[in-house]
């Protein structure tokens, strides 16, 4: 359950989890969601909070401003694009000149290439289309919170890259011609595993383990486990075409297993 509590201190509502034994508030993750849509915001804040953050909801940039420079504490910045007076966008760099430099995940329905791009060359982090759900975003937060708490010789991010295949491991996340393929877990640990080993087949025991644990069996008969394996593959490979028509990486070997071919060769 959550409660919507108001702070003695402070004028800034608040969505936190209801109180649980043992629930120590300072583990938990406080973020500040910045949207103007009134309904959103209180829906959205209150299943983060479902989902164990605490939530400051504010309105507008400004809002974003008086809070943060009034003392007000987070841990994340969760912003939308279009924002009254000052898109989400502008805020960013004005953040930035005031010396915050919380992490900022965009949440927008601005979803196209060049917004996603846009957002990314100004120092944001991740960008979520609001279609995906609070689930997903808040999966998304908590990868870029613990790779927050990593060393700082660990927390530079690694790019891999394989033709127009772009995988950023830290977030999950696939782009394709710059593009997000938007793949599940599932779905991008299997492109990274293909694609750690372009050129060589990989078998579909190993995408199946890739998928679950090694040793776990499901299905009907003793390879019933090969049908989710292209359940899976048909998807991924959707989401691929899904930007470029022409996409064919993903060979098929029959009874085998699959490659990341077509003369893909790993980027230098």
């Amino acid at each position: 359950m959550t409660t919507l509590m108001k702070e003695s201190e402070s004028a800034w509502p608040t969505y936190s989890p209801a109180a649980r034994a043992g629930d120590a508030t300072g583990d938990r993750v406080r973020l500040i969601f910045v949207d103007d849509d009134d309904d959103y915001r209180e829906v959205a804040g209150a299943e983060l909070a479902d989902h164990g953050f605490d939530v400051v909801p504010l309105s507008d940039g400004a809002a974003a401003l008086d809070y943060l420079s009034g003392g007000g504490e987070g841990d994340v910045i969760v912003l939308d694009w279009n924002l009254p007076s000052m898109t989400g966008i502008d805020l960013l760099p004005k953040l930035r000149r005031r010396g915050i430099h919380l992490p900022i995940i965009f949440l927008t329905g601005q979803s196209s290439r060049a917004h996603e791009s846009l957002a990314l060359e100004r120092g944001a982090l991740d960008f979520v289309d609001k279609s995906r759900g609070m689930g997903i975003l808040a999966k998304r937060i908590r990868l870029i919170v613990e790779a927050g708490k990593q060393p700082p010789e660990l927390q530079a991010e690694e790019l891999l890259q394989c033709g127009k295949l772009v995988l950023r491991p830290r977030v999950s996340r696939a782009y394709w011609n710059d593009v997000d393929v938007n793949l599940t877990l599932t779905e991008f640990n299997i492109v990274r595993l293909l694609a750690s080993s372009v050129g060589e087949y990989v078998t579909y025991r190993a995408v199946y383990d890739c998928m679950h644990h090694v040793g776990f069996i499901a299905g009907s008969g003793e390879d019933g486990y090969r049908t989710n394996v292209r359940s899976s593959i048909k998807r991924i490979r959707n989401k691929f075409r899904a930007i470029d028509a022409d996409f064919g990486e993903i060979e098929n070997f029959p009874s085998f297993g699959y490659r990341w071919g077509r003369g893909a060769t790993p980027a230098a």
